[in-house]
Formats: C-alpha cells, sequence, structure tokens
C-alpha cells in the first residue's frame, strides 16, 4: 500500500493536489489530526483484500502539534510502510494575493498580518519540508501543469527533482518581474511592432513567429540559452533549489520575448526529471 503525505504552506495547493489524487484513484483524507496517523495507516494496511491501495492524507499546522510529524513519519516507516511526503510549496509574493483575493486569514495569524503568518509557518515546517520526498512549487503554475507534474510522480512514477523552471515571457516597459532569477533581454531582435500587419498580432500567432525566427541571432539565442540552461539546471537540483524562473523580455512583451519563450520551452520540455512551464505576463497588455 502507497502511503502519501501531503503538506506544505498554507495556501500553497494541498486541497487542489488532495482533489487531483483523489480523481487518480488515491483515498485521501484530510486534515487529519497528527495522533491518528499511525492508527489509521495501521488500520487501512490491515484490511484484507481491500480496494484501497493508494492514500494520501493531508496534514499541516491547522492539525496542531506540526513538529510532531517527523517523528510519526519516521515510526511508520520503521514499521515497513512504503510512507512519501509531498510539500507543496510558493513564494511570499504568491500566498499574500492568494489570501488578499480569497479574503481569508492565515491560520497562523487570523487576526494580523498575513506576512507574519507565513514566516512563521515557513519556521514550523522547515524540517519537514528538508525531509519532503517530492516538493511542487505552485507560484506559477496552472491547475493543469499541477495536474500534469502530479501525474509525473504518482502515475508515471517518473524521476522528479523537485525543480520547477518557469519560462516567462514580459515586456520591460511594464517592469521586470519580481521573483526572477534569470532576465534575458531579446530587444536585439527587430520589432514585429514596426511592421504594419504584425502590429496588432502577438508571438502566439504563427506569422509572428515566423517573423522572429527568420533572423538567425535567434537561433544562436535559443542554442546559447538552452546551452546555458543544461549547466545551469543540473547544479540548481544539486544545491537544491525548487523554482527557477527564466524571464525573457522585449519592449513590450508581446512578441519577441513571447516567441523566444515559447521556443525556448519546446526545447526544455521533457529535457531532464524537472518540471516546466510557460508564461506570458504582458501578451495582453496594450502599448508594443
Amino acid at each position: 500500500m502507497r502511503f502519501v503525505i501531503v503538506t506544505g504552506l498554507s495556501g500553497g495547493g494541498k486541497a487542489t493536489s488532495l482533489k487531483m489524487l483523489e480523481d487518480m484513484g488515491f483515498f485521501c483524507v484530510d486534515n487529519l489530526p497528527i495522533s491518528l496517523l499511525s492508527k489509521l495507516t495501521e488500520l487501512l494496511a490491515q484490511q484484507p483484500n481491500s480496494e484501497v491501495q493508494k492514500v494520501a492524507l493531508g496534514l499541516d499546522v491547522r492539525t496542531g502539534n506540526v513538529h510532531e510529524l517527523p517523528g510519526a513519519l519516521a515510526e511508520l516507516k520503521d514499521h515497513g510502510y512504503q510512507v512519501e511526503t509531498l510539500f507543496m510549496e510558493c513564494s511570499d509574493e504568491t500566498l499574500i494575493r492568494r489570501y488578499k483575493e480569497s479574503r481569508r486569514s492565515h491560520p497562523l495569524s487570523p487576526e494580523g498580518r498575513v506576512e507574519d503568518g507565513i514566516a512563521e509557518e515557513r519556521k514550523l515546517l522547515a524540517q519537514i519540508k528538508a525531509q519532503a520526498n517530492y516538493i511542487i512549487d505552485s507560484s506559477n503554475l496552472l491547475t493543469r501543469e499541477l495536474k500534469e507534474e502530479l501525474e509525473r510522480i504518482f502515475i508515471r512514477n517518473e524521476e522528479y527533482t523537485n525543480l520547477m523552471v518557469t519560462i516567462l515571457s514580459f515586456g520591460f516597459k511594464h517592469g521586470i518581474p519580481t521573483d526572477s532569477d534569470l532576465v534575458l533581454d531579446v530587444r536585439f531582435l527587430p520589432n514585429p511592432f514596426y511592421v504594419e500587419e504584425l502590429r496588432h498580432k502577438t508571438g502566439l500567432d504563427q506569422e509572428v513567429r515566423d517573423y522572429v525566427l527568420q533572423f538567425p541571432e535567434a537561433g544562436e539565442f535559443l542554442d546559447k540559452t538552452e546551452d546555458l540552461l543544461k549547466f545551469l539546471i543540473p547544479n540548481y537540483i544539486k544545491e537544491g533549489k525548487t523554482s527557477l524562473v527564466i524571464s525573457i523580455g522585449c519592449t513590450g512583451g508581446k512578441h519577441r520575448s513571447v516567441t523566444l519563450a515559447m521556443e525556448l520551452y519546446k526545447r526544455l520540455k521533457g529535457l531532464g526529471h524537472y518540471g516546466v512551464n510557460l508564461s506570458h505576463r504582458d501578451v495582453k497588455a496594450a502599448g508594443t
């Protein structure tokens, strides 16, 4: 029987992950008191001819005594159970935005600042995160992308290195994304904005992509960037990095950056045992 503990930061995607795992055939229980973990595990494992072969248990700071979780997991493993931990990570900026949009208070700071609750929760969960089998950073993930990552781990059983790479196009006129790890400037390429028939199109349109990619410099940029990332990513993984945001910028974030972000995404997708997602921040913004 496979037991998966789903934990992580409040607002990081634990509830969504549990729902997806349930759709994948897992028996799911959320907000389980840690004191009941061993009893429930033992009960499920001892059921004769049970149809329940995959179990996902949601545990977080709401259960209280979260510091007891590492010891409880170690005890289960000592008894021979296969127990894996999925930790849902997220940037502070994204968590704060999610709380503001949902108008909910943080469980560790119900009447105070969300930032304080997040900081306290990170301290409480630091050991659990350090020992987790899988870490998924949901900061830039769409729902379908999160589902794809869970399927990679729990359905296809592929090797997983906990790094999520985001390829993000943007426009310098709208500001550099604050969560960027690498910023690449592609304003050296001719701007399709000054081609009348392309001005109101974007890099999502084939005509714009054909225009940008016709220049040899575009291909050379992609080759050199791919080569750089083939060196950097394994070393980031070695150092335990879980999120890498590669921001590609042009003037307005509609033409050149979108085109090259899409092409770089195609090259990195499936290249290694890490997740890759694509996002266009300014493709719908007005102007160049």
